[in-house]
């Protein structure tokens, strides 16, 4: 893909394209959407953390014709601990066997040869952009769980993945949950049909009110390596900080409402509650400004502190109203007040329902891009925090060299990268 290709910004006939995609599945009724006897769905699961076997159970409960019958993960306790939670709830639909366990590194490209109609994808996201490569190369389609990258030349890679998905009508669904939940549906249609006249700003912000989300201490036998990969949201190469990791689902619906992702940035951040090196090199807080196309601004903050208020929504300020959405509701301020009052549910399940839509229907839904879009937007808030620059969507897409990946993947040292300091960490 060509650079001016991949800078293009969703276009609204691309997004009215997905939407009506995503809508003919949420169609769909919430138990079997599928006839009987159409035959079953047998998936694969990369990465059995607690994300990880959650997606799976979402997978499962979506359908009951899907078979989960692989799984992958560096470490063997992880996966035999998903794996038994799973086959308690789902007994004879979990055919995994020894033989279709794989473990280490290179345990994804075992399980992506394997005889399945969905892989899943859910480790920690530093291993996203080559697990999504391998997965298209060998003509899978893909539940992918976001971010999808914590660095531009992971960027770069998922948006060449998701060109090559669409040449070869593989379906790739996000795990972003807001995008099929019904108050963020409504209120969607409401801000792209014009309702509220011209989007002009917003906000956006995920406070954990927490300090410790999946944080143990490390072990004397742990190397490096492991104690990273199983304390990942500590690790900028692996998580991308929590800014990237947990506020990507905010952020992702302000660039949906908005039609566009930024165009530059400018963030601040810090490491204050959150000091210790047992907490690896992420940040406890940030604040960005993101500016849209035509000069729409949005606020953006994310921390992780304990004993803070938590508090995670989305505000979009319109020329004739007002939207305020969280996971629990939605409603709209102004002339045209408005608010949900009907059934709520995640979303999770939802996904997975569109993803086996797309397959049996022979329909592609491919979300690749819109991951990748939504992960520049998070790691360029990161790195304009991380060293206090200003810098553009054009710059990071195009220019930027950083490539936080380890030179090896092996379970043996790797060294911490020092914690950044605004106005001095250097802009890659």
């Amino acid at each position: 893909m060509g650079n001016k290709a991949q800078a293009d910004r969703i276009s609204r006939r691309s997004f009215i394209k997905t939407s009506a995609a995503v809508s003919a599945a949420m169609a769909a009724p919430s138990g079997n959407i599928f006839a009987a006897g159409s035959g079953k769905i047998r998936v694969g699961l990369v990465g059995c953390g607690s994300r990880g076997t959650g997606a799976a159970i979402n997978c499962l409960d979506a359908d009951p014709a899907v078979e989960l019958v692989a799984m992958a993960d560096v470490f063997d306790d992880m996966l035999q601990g998903s794996l038994k939670r799973i086959r308690k709830k789902y007994g004879k639909r979990v055919t995994v066997t020894p033989e279709t366990s794989f473990l280490g590194f290179d345990a994804y490209k075992k399980l992506i040869d394997c005889d399945l109609d969905i892989v899943m994808l859910a480790t920690p996201p530093g291993f996203r952009p080559i697990h999504v490569r391998a997965a298209v190369e060998a003509g899978r389609n893909m539940f992918v769980e976001k971010p999808g990258a914590v660095d531009p030349v992971g960027v770069r890679s998922l948006l060449k993945s998701a060109e090559m998905a669409d040449a070869k009508g593989l379906s790739i669904v996000v795990g972003t949950q807001q995008r099929w939940q019904p108050q963020y549906r409504e209120i969607m249609r409401r801000i792209h049909d014009g309702e509220l006249g011209e989007v002009v700003g917003g906000q956006a912000c995920w406070h954990w009110g927490q300090s410790k989300w999946h944080w143990q201490p490390r072990k004397p036998e742990w190397s490096d390596m492991e104690w990273q990969i199983r304390c990942w949201p500590c690790f900028t190469w692996l998580s991308g900080d929590h800014y990237v990791e947990q506020h990507f689902h905010n952020m992702d619906v302000i660039n949906w409402a908005i039609g566009s992702h930024p165009v530059q940035c400018l963030g601040i951040g810090g490491r204050q509650a959150r000091t210790g090196p047992e907490f690896g090199n992420i940040f406890d807080h940030f604040a960005v400004e993101f500016e849209y196309p035509g000069g729409v601004r949005v606020q953006s903050m994310a921390s992780q502190i304990e004993g803070s208020t938590a508090r995670w929504a989305e505000r979009v300020v319109c020329t004739k109203g007002r939207t305020c959405t969280t996971r629990s509701y939605g409603y709209i301020e102004g002339p045209k007040a408005w608010k949900y009052d009907g059934p709520n549910y995640s979303g999770k399940v939802k996904e997975h329902q569109g993803l086996i839509a797309a397959i049996r229907d022979g329909k592609p839904l491919n979300e690749c891009k819109r991951l990748a879009e939504t992960s520049l937007t998070m790691v360029m808030g990161r790195m304009s925090a991380y060293t206090g620059r200003a810098l553009k969507w054009e710059w990071a897409l195009k220019a930027s060299k950083l490539d936080l990946s380890p030179e090896k993947y092996e379970l043996g040292p790797l060294p911490v990268r020092p914690v950044a300091i605004p106005g001095k960490t250097k802009l890659v």
